[in-house]
């Protein structure tokens, strides 16, 4: 980036910050269509598996725990395995498995199950959300270089 001396601050030239913007079109757009693609795929499984009222919200569950068991996995691979074009990381990781998980609706959940009076449930979910995601990360990376290491012998 060029920039013009101002004293000992370089300051960048509006060139510069539209050549910078420019560059960052394609990461935008790629996220965007992961994305798209990502979040038809997490509404896809709440019309096949919706929650009855007061229950348990199990696809907004599973969704979350198999994401990020996919990203531990992709994580592993795209860093230990394989040199992946720039983009395919914005793309997957960012946009399909950012639009298919969804801690945002996890939160929503539990406060519809909390305002509805199911209070335990809402509690249950808010607790075994988070261990199950973390849980499906760590089993996802452990496995995947486990596999690796085994395949290299």
């Amino acid at each position: 980036m060029t920039a013009q001396e101002t004293g000992s601050l370089r300051v960048p030239t509006r060139s510069a910050w539209r050549r910078a913007r420019w560059a960052q079109l394609p990461v935008v757009a790629v996220v965007a269509l992961g994305g798209a693609l990502g979040a038809t795929g997490r509404y896809a499984v709440s019309r096949w598996w919706p929650t009855p009222a007061g229950g348990f919200p199990w696809a907004t569950f599973w969704v979350n725990a198999v994401g990020c068991a996919v990203i531990g996995v992709f994580m592993v691979v795209i860093t230990d395995v394989w040199g992946a074009h720039r983009l395919v990381r914005p793309f997957f990781g960012t946009g399909v498995l950012g639009g298919f998980t969804t801690f945002s609706t996890y939160a929503v959940d539990i406060q519809k199950l909390v305002d509805s009076g199911h209070a335990r449930t809402g509690l249950a979910y808010l607790a075994a959300t988070p261990c199950a995601a973390f849980a499906a990360v760590w089993l996802a990376v452990t496995a995947t270089r486990r596999v690796l290491r085994w395949r290299q012998r």
